[in-house]
């Protein structure tokens, strides 16, 4: 049994209440000595104990031992190795000792990185237009992407929802549509009905909850709809559910709510259609073979993808995936991550990883090695994915999705099987981005480095005009 050490989180509670440690002692029936040492992570947290914090604070004891301790030494690793650290970056012996004894200061050192990077990335992006109230704003897409990825892209509650709900009408994957669209009606007292390019010519799906009715466009194939309708199912069904989740989330802006509570139903409805006990015991038999997961449950490539990234429940953990999804020109259109691995905001991502070549070979999964200046290494699958064309005005609307893990997980991933990997030849080095990649002598390099200044010989030309 792995040991329960909540020394930094029980030190919070106790200053948050204002208490010694004798009075936090006398709270919870032990002594002022085995307080000290519970701080200091010198004793494991017992079971009577936990339940006395949970009686006396009346706190919920899984934040107690919610360990997300992997997440933020991967995180603060990470950061340290920005070129503005030079040679300051501390060892692993001495992040360790942050993270167990100063944790609100390591957060508030990565929050204050954070607005940094963010500060850099507005600039580049904006340049004088939009004053600085554009660089200092965050996005909606930023603190969601921030808020899903601390909760490493799991909500067991929206899980436990979707479980529920499935049991009540069992139903078999080619009849879903007709389940969710017949629960929606008898259940709920919704018509579903189909609406027509004309009637909807900009809008694929339409809630409408005072008419009772949902409209679904025309342009929507099989699958979309499915989707579509468990969406709104858990809208129409665990509204205060969601209402919870999203201030638990502490988003306080009202667009990164809106957006919230739309990424959440998403992941309901992934959970709906794609239930999670069979779906992951399907993945780990065929070795998370996508085409074959999406023809089982009847959904698409994407869908599969993005599923995976959610596989956290304890006691049944898939391989922890990070999902990316970029245009032809680059911009990332989603994003969900379970990994350490730090995905590109707004594009610009490296063009040696492969997401980009493959709108050079629609439909065709791309696998790569890739390796990151920081020293991890992933390994990573690309393909194309479909956007439903339902006009002559709507051809080629490519999108392209990458799917990726750490190499401790890679034997689990039937895609890089016939790999030699011990060979050293098999990783690409990339980077993020440009601005903020330190490799020299990169013949795809479109930017000098923010934060470092490459070699420049007037008497050389190298791989790019930024270094020589």
């Amino acid at each position: 049994m792995r040991k329960t050490l909540v020394g930094p989180r029980l030190r919070q509670l106790r200053r948050e209440r204002k208490q010694t440690q004798a009075e936090m002692a006398e709270a919870l029936g032990i002594s002022p000595a085995y307080v000290n040492l519970l701080e200091n992570n010198q004793r494991a947290l017992s079971v009577q104990v936990l339940m006395a914090l949970t009686d006396a604070y009346n706190v919920d004891w899984r934040d107690l031992i919610k360990d997300d301790g992997a997440t933020r030494l991967s995180d603060l690793r990470h950061v340290l190795q920005d070129p503005i650290f030079e040679d300051q970056t501390p060892d692993l012996q001495e992040i360790r000792g942050a993270l167990d004894h100063a944790p609100a200061l390591v957060q508030a050192f990565l929050t204050l990185y954070g607005a940094h990077r963010t500060m850099i990335e507005r600039v580049m992006r904006s340049g004088d237009e939009g004053g600085m109230a554009n660089l200092t704003s965050s996005t909606p897409e930023t603190a969601i992407h921030d808020f899903f990825r601390n909760n490493s892209n799991h909500f067991e509650a929206l899980e436990t929802a979707a479980e529920r709900l499935e049991a009540e009408r069992p139903s078999r994957n080619d009849d879903l549509y007709t389940t969710l669209k017949t629960r929606l009606q008898e259940d709920q007292g919704f018509t579903v009905r189909t609406a027509t390019l004309e009637e909807m010519p900009h809008i694929l799906r339409d809630y409408d909850a005072k008419a009772g009715t949902v409209y679904l466009s025309e342009a929507l194939d099989h699958q979309n709809r499915k989707f579509q309708l468990a969406h709104v199912l858990c809208l129409v069904t665990c509204g205060d559910l969601l209402d919870q989740m999203i201030e638990q989330s502490n988003l306080t802006e009202a667009p990164s709510r809106a957006r919230c509570r739309v990424e959440l139903a998403n992941y309901f409805a992934a959970a709906y259609l794609m239930p999670y006990a069979p779906f992951y015991t399907m993945a780990e038999k065929t070795n998370y073979d996508i085409d074959r997961l999406a023809a089982a449950f009847d959904v698409s490539f994407e869908q599969v993808c993005q599923r995976l990234t959610t596989l956290q429940r304890e006691g049944q953990k898939g391989v922890p995936f990070f999902f990316l999804r970029v245009d032809k020109a680059g911009n990332v259109t989603k994003r969900f991550n379970a990994t350490s691995f730090h995905l590109a905001e707004h594009g610009g991502s490296c063009p040696v990883w492969n997401v980009h070549a493959a709108f050079r070979t629609p439909g065709l999964i791309l696998p790569q090695f890739l390796d990151l200046p920081d020293g991890q290494r992933f390994f990573s699958i690309s393909r194309t994915t479909e956007r439903p064309v339902f006009s002559r005005e709507t051809q080629d609307r490519r999108l392209a999705v990458a799917l990726g893990c750490e190499m401790q997980h890679v034997h689990r991933v039937g895609y890089a099987s016939s790999y030699n990997l011990k060979d050293e030849g098999l990783f690409s080095p990339i980077g993020i981005n440009c601005h903020l990649c330190p490799r020299q002598a990169c013949s795809q390099r479109a930017h000098q480095p923010l934060h470092m200044n490459l070699p420049i010989d007037a008497n050389r030309r190298g791989n790019t005009r930024y270094e020589s």
